[in-house]
């Protein structure tokens, strides 16, 4: 089955709902970006006191609280079954791009791990393993990287498209 490329053939309809699809759902994920930005939670230290909370510390502007294990594990199921239909969803389009099989590889793999590796993070750091922070970080800078490298990726051919990626039947 020939699918490299297939993405630039798609009808200029389909076209246009692919690429709606990507832009809502782009908003929809950098909107999310934009709430844990607002939770301070970018950083290391932002990330354990989002989680661990902040009580100890007299002169905090804003006062957070350990979280409990019921939040935890809530947050961290809606947020796994989430990406993870995400991911899957752009991956296809991905796959339907003419690049390499090996980027095409990362970009479908990687947020996957990214995923586990962000909120298992989380939730080996709300059990006390602190170093964890840095891994959520690193792996989540890493998810929306790839993220966005695919979004961009599948506009690009759905605009653009590639002319060496025309299907010869």
């Amino acid at each position: 089955m020939k699918y490299n490329g297939l993405l630039s053939a798609f009808p200029q309809e389909l076209k246009i709902f692919i690429g709606i699809f990507v832009v809502v759902l782009s908003i929809g994920f950098y909107t999310g970006l934009l709430f844990v930005g607002q939770t301070s939670a970018t950083t290391p230290s932002g990330i354990q006191e989002n989680y661990l909370g902040n009580e100890a510390d007299e002169n905090a502007e804003i006062m957070k609280f350990h979280k409990s294990e019921r939040e935890m594990l809530t947050i961290i199921h809606t947020h796994i079954l989430s990406m993870s239909l995400i991911f899957f969803l752009l991956g296809i389009l991905v796959w339907l791009t003419h690049v390499s099989i090996k980027f095409k590889l990362f970009l479908t793999v990687e947020p996957f791990l990214s995923v586990i590796f962000t909120f298992g993070g989380i939730y080996f750091l709300w059990k006390g393993v602190l170093w964890m922070k840095y891994l959520v970080v690193f792996s989540g800078i890493l998810m929306t990287a790839t993220f966005m490298f695919s979004s961009l990726l599948v506009l690009y051919q759905l605009c653009l498209g590639n002319p060496s990626s025309n299907l010869k039947q």
